[in-house]
């Protein structure tokens, strides 16, 4: 998989979830820490884990993330981990109040929607507060996008 870098930030994308962009309206993303163990760390950075089926929810008021797929490490034998266990996220308390809060008035979702180490090279985690779309406003978000394309082949013809 070829390493993908975020030239504004100088981050390296490991994973990325592109569904959560089509299935939900994102309303306000918040970067997290996350913790890890040293075979989930080397995991990660060999670039093949994935979000397609993750989400956030509390648990004694913290905030951890579930169903992440992190491949166990190849060379990690009897010190590996789980690829599907839960992990808490790093957030403050005005930061984990108000996912809470966004979740419980406005029956909101917290989805992740990519993972990534930054210029330290620290593990992180973007979390979304997100409200589920609707089949119609799906088909408008494909229709928009087919014009968008469909209108820079034009003007790339036009040239």
């Amino acid at each position: 998989m070829a390493k993908k870098t975020d030239s504004k930030k100088g981050t390296r994308v490991v994973a990325d979830n592109r569904r959560a962009r089509y299935d939900y309206f994102i309303e306000d993303v918040i970067e997290a820490g996350i913790v890890l163990l040293g075979t989930e760390v080397k995991s990660l950075r060999e670039g093949k884990s994935s979000l397609s089926d993750a989400y956030a929810a509390e648990q004694d008021g913290a905030i951890f993330l579930l169903n992440a797929y992190i491949p166990e490490y190849g060379k990690g034998n009897r010190f590996n981990h789980e690829t599907k266990r839960p992990r808490k996220l790093l957030l403050k308390e005005r930061e984990i109040g108000k996912l809470l809060g966004a979740v419980q008035r406005k029956g909101a979702t917290l989805v992740p929607l990519k993972i990534y180490f930054n210029n330290r090279g620290f593990a992180k985690v973007e979390i979304a507060i997100a409200q589920g779309k609707k089949l119609h406003d799906k088909r408008e978000t494909e229709k928009k996008r087919t014009w968008s394309r469909e209108k820079a082949r034009l003007m790339r013809e036009k040239r």
